[in-house]
């Protein structure tokens, strides 16, 4: 690790292939024995050193074949096309676990997972999450496409909500769940239909979650 700190603050929405909830959460196996997810995250404030990284957007595209920490994993990430040089290469940086602590985020954790990293992609990423209301937009041409929305009363078809909180997690404090439905089109390819999703507010660090 160098001595370059870092921060975000930032919002994300979350699908993957899991049940409502996801085993994941709670150090369970996936529901179907493997993983595939895609995470948009948009910057409200942030730096890597000297490099401001408010306001940009970036997405990240996973398949395990198995449980995450059994790696041989694979990843894609999309970035902002709108970030400048210094920019793509210090959130490449952060996405890729650099300049982070072991075990201190969920970008350095997972990086530890994968044996295949794509060549990222730098294009157009139309994202919106409003993380109260349980609802998430998720589009990059030619690479992804997804929504999220809350989980409904099976019987009165009400909204339900459900938290998880994780005091010592590595990604958020507090995840509002959701449903989602994604289509991955490439350079991994995958669909997601009714599955879990979660909404949630990011602070992070070199050194992990600010509580």
């Amino acid at each position: 690790m160098t001595e370059v700190k870092w921060t975000m603050k930032a919002r994300e929405f979350v699908n993957c292939n899991c049940a409502y909830g996801c085993p994941c959460q709670f150090n369970a196996l996936p529901t179907y024995g493997f993983c595939q997810a895609v995470a948009g995250m948009e910057i409200e404030s942030g730096h890597h050193g000297e490099t401001r990284l408010d306001g940009l957007r970036f997405v990240g595209i996973f398949r395990w074949p198995g449980a995450i920490h059994e790696g041989k994993g694979e990843a894609a990430v999309v970035i902002d096309e709108k970030a400048t040089e210094a920019q793509r290469g210090a959130l490449l940086r952060i996405l890729s676990g650099q300049d982070t602590e072991p075990g201190a985020t969920i970008f350095q954790v997972f990086s530890t997972t994968l044996e295949t990293f794509h060549e990222p992609i730098f294009a157009p990423i139309d994202f919106t999450v409003d993380v109260d209301a349980r609802t998430g937009r998720l589009h990059v041409r030619g690479v992804t496409d997804g929504h999220g929305e809350p989980i409904k009363n099976p019987v009165t078809g009400a909204q339900h909500r459900a938290r998880i909180d994780l005091p010592r997690g590595f990604e958020y404090s507090i995840a509002e769940m959701g449903r989602g439905w994604t289509r991955a089109i490439g350079p991994i390819k995958f669909e997601l239909a009714d599955s879990h999703s979660h909404f949630a507010r990011l602070h992070l660090t070199q050194s992990g979650v600010v509580h």
